[in-house]
C-alpha cells in the first residue's frame, strides 16, 4: 500500500488515472488481494475513488477542495510552527538557517525545482521539531490529496520570490523562540497559498485549452 500511496502523492499517477488491480499487482510485485486492500484503504484516505462498474481511479481534487485543505493546513501547521519555536534546539536552529540560506540561493539562481524541494524539507523539519505526531498524520493525508495543486503552485512563475520572505519569516520566528510570531508567519504563508491557488488553476486551465 505504501508504494501505491507514494506513486499517487509523488504525482507518478495522474488525477483520474485508472488503477487496475492486475497491472498494479505486476508493477509492485504484490498479490491481487493485497492491492485490493490497499485501494480500499487509499479510498478512505481520499487518494482513490471507486466508480461503480468502472473500478478505481486516482481522485482528482477540485480547486475548492484544495483551498479547504490549505485552510486546515493553516491551522495545523500554525500550531506546529508555534511548538517548533518552543522546542527547537541549537542544532535545529542551525539546520533551519541552512535551509533558509539555500532557499535564497535557489531563488537567486532561478532553481525552481531545488527551491520546491527545500520548501518540502523546511515544512517537514518544522513538523518534526514540533513533535506533533497527530498533526504529522493529518498533514500527510492532506498533502497527499493536494499534491497536484501544490506542484502547479511551485512551478508558477514568480512564486518562489513571493514565498521566500514568508519562509524566512517563519524560520526567523522559530529561531527566536517566538511561538506567536512563528504561528502568525506560518498562517500568513499558507494564506498566501490560498490566495494564489485560483490564479494558478486559471493559468493551468488556459494552458490545457491550447
Amino acid at each position: 500500500m505504501d508504494a501505491i500511496r507514494e506513486a499517487i502523492t509523488s504525482g507518478d499517477f495522474a488525477p483520474n488515472q485508472r488503477l487496475v488491480e492486475a497491472e498494479l499487482s505486476e508493477q509492485f510485485g504484490a498479490s491481487r488481494a493485497a492491492v485490493r486492500n490497499a485501494l480500499v484503504q487509499l479510498t478512505t484516505e481520499g487518494l482513490v475513488e471507486r466508480i461503480q462498474n468502472r473500478g478505481a481511479r486516482v481522485r482528482a481534487v477540485s480547486l475548492q477542495e484544495a483551498i479547504e485543505i490549505t485552510e486546515v493546513r493553516m491551522v495545523v501547521e500554525g500550531l506546529c510552527a508555534a511548538r517548533a519555536a518552543q522546542r527547537a534546539t541549537a542544532d535545529e536552529h542551525a539546520e533551519l538557517h541552512e535551509i533558509g540560506e539555500r532557499m535564497r540561493e535557489a531563488v537567486s539562481s532561478g532553481d525552481v525545482l531545488g527551491y520546491s524541494e527545500l520548501n518540502k524539507r523546511l515544512h517537514a523539519l518544522i513538523l518534526r521539531i514540533s513533535g506533533q505526531e497527530i498533526a504529522a498524520d493529518v498533514l500527510g493525508r492532506l498533502r497527499g490529496q493536494n499534491v497536484r495543486h501544490q506542484f502547479r503552485l511551485a512551478m508558477h512563475p514568480g512564486r518562489p520570490s513571493v514565498s521566500l520572505p514568508q519562509h524566512l519569516a517563519i524560520i526567523e520566528a522559530i529561531r527566536a523562540g517566538d511561538a506567536n510570531a512563528a504561528e502568525a508567519a506560518m498562517r500568513t504563508h499558507l494564506g498566501s497559498v490560498i490566495d494564489a491557488l485560483p490564479e494558478v488553476d486559471k493559468t493551468q486551465s488556459r494552458f490545457n485549452a491550447l
